[in-house]
């Protein structure tokens, strides 16, 4: 089997692959590719989560065990399109999973989101993240950003900009994060949500986050207030829901602190034009209402904002795969239950999809879990209709990735970089740093010399 994506989507499906007991049943052993084209595996877990969030990091620790399973074996750095096409995958696996993810902004189509300053929220996630295919540099514009989004990746970005870089020390970011956010004078980030109060998507923990950062309170209107029926309903039917009302409650009606730093938190604002000339000077926004059916309204009343950068955090969008059919409105491979689709919806033998490639960018990393169930029992439900590969060998693979000057690097090559890093972040009083040079990345896991 051969997965494109090593990301906990792809490394998920693999693990449910080696669990399923009619694929060993024959006695042949189960053989697992997982590929990457970057050099290290995680996905979004390494590149897409706050680095002060260890919590959710941890979960490193549940994939490794499962990259360490006999049969499974990971090889990064190979471009998957670029290194190798469809064809290249069918004659060494008999069925191949895409788990690819979603890697770029969903745009926000208003007037002046082109302006300089204007940024998309994965660009600058990869960026601290220290992404290695991103620019080193991001300057932080300003003294006071809006960010548009009612997620966690708008409370992330809200939380990062609005933080005190020496805070982020403890952490893995490279030197280049720490220094770019040093230099920022940030005194003011507003977050701007369409809806409700009850109805944004941040869940509780991320929410209640933004109030523990030294040096910045965090600012709720009351005129933002707003219930309805459609609201109180979702307030009794969900925890998640109470609880984020409840914070906000508590933080729209309590006295100032008189912090240096603001978060604001804006609710039924919907934003319709980034001001500025030359770049962003500010944000106009249209108050919205509540329709009493979980919608929302204009009501013809305009705000303007001053702000010298604007973020937007509206969703992420999967990019298209070589050699299948892409949904380019929902960023996603046509699939019917993981099932690839082709041009006349009908599955292509041999091809599935899973993750965020497959379903979009809905879901925390837990509801993975279930999406690559339903992926893998459709696999298996249809491995009696499979072609043989016809070059099944692992060796064959890794001898076409020779043969292409692929400098692949292997499971064991990633322990060697964690161990460098690992190192890195002694020397520095710290318990890691990220390398960020993907050069440099390559070198360490194949260990070749600098």
């Amino acid at each position: 089997m051969g997965i494109v994506g090593s990301g906990p989507a792809g490394i998920y499906a693999a693990d449910l692959l080696t669990k399923d007991d009619t694929l060993t049943a024959s006695g042949t052993p189960l053989s697992i590719d997982i590929l990457d084209k970057l050099p290290s595996p995680y996905g979004l877990v390494r590149y897409g989560v706050a680095p002060d969030h260890p919590r959710i990091k941890q979960i490193q620790g549940a994939l490794h065990k499962i990259l360490d399973k006999p049969g499974i074996r990971f090889l990064g750095n190979v471009n998957y399109g670029v290194d190798l096409k469809l064809e290249d995958l069918r004659r060494h696996y008999d069925a191949i999973v895409f788990a690819t993810g979603s890697d770029r902004d969903r745009p926000l189509d208003i007037p002046g989101a082109d302006l300089p300053g204007s940024h998309g929220a994965a660009d600058f996630v990869f960026w601290y993240d220290s992404h290695p295919d991103v620019r080193d540099t991001w300057k932080v514009d300003g003294s006071s950003v809006a960010v548009i989004g009612a997620g966690n990746v708008a409370v992330d970005v809200a939380r990062i900009l609005a933080k005190d870089a020496d805070d982020l020390l403890a952490t893995d970011i490279t030197d280049n994060v720490h220094q770019g956010l040093r230099t920022k004078q940030v005194t003011d980030v507003h977050v701007f949500a369409r809806r409700g109060i009850a109805q944004g998507k941040f869940t509780p923990m991320e929410l209640r986050e933004l109030d523990k950062q030294p040096g910045v309170e965090v600012i709720v209107y009351p005129e933002d207030f707003e219930l309805d029926e459609a609201a109180l309903a979702a307030i009794e039917e969900s925890n998640q829901v109470k609880t984020n009302v409840k914070v906000l409650q508590n933080w729209a009606i309590r006295d100032p602190r008189g912090e240096p730093r603001r978060l604001h938190l804006h609710f039924l604002h919907r934003p319709v034009e980034i001001l500025g000339d030359e770049r962003v000077s500010g944000l106009r926004t249209e108050r919205m209402e509540l329709t009493g059916d979980g919608n929302v309204r204009g009501t013809g009343e305009f705000v303007d904002h001053e702000v010298q950068a604007v973020y937007r955090a509206i969703g992420y969008l999967g990019s298209p795969v070589a050699d299948l059919p892409f949904d380019e409105e929902r960023g996603v491979i046509p699939n019917d239950g993981g099932r690839v689709l082709d041009l006349d919806d009908r599955p292509v033998p041999g091809v599935y999809a899973t993750g965020w490639i497959k379903r979009g960018p809905v879901g925390l990393i837990g509801h993975t879990k279930g999406d690559a169930l339903e992926t893998v029992g459709n696999l298996v439900a249809d491995r009696a209709s499979f072609t043989p590969a016809p070059e099944p060998d692992p060796e064959a693979f890794t001898r076409l990735l020779d043969e292409r000057r692929v400098p692949f690097t292997t499971w064991e090559g990633w322990q060697r970089l964690e161990a460098h890093e690992e190192s890195l972040g002694e020397s520095r009083g710290r318990k890691r740093v990220k390398v960020l040079d993907r050069e440099e990345m390559t070198r360490i896991c194949r260990d070749e010399p600098a």
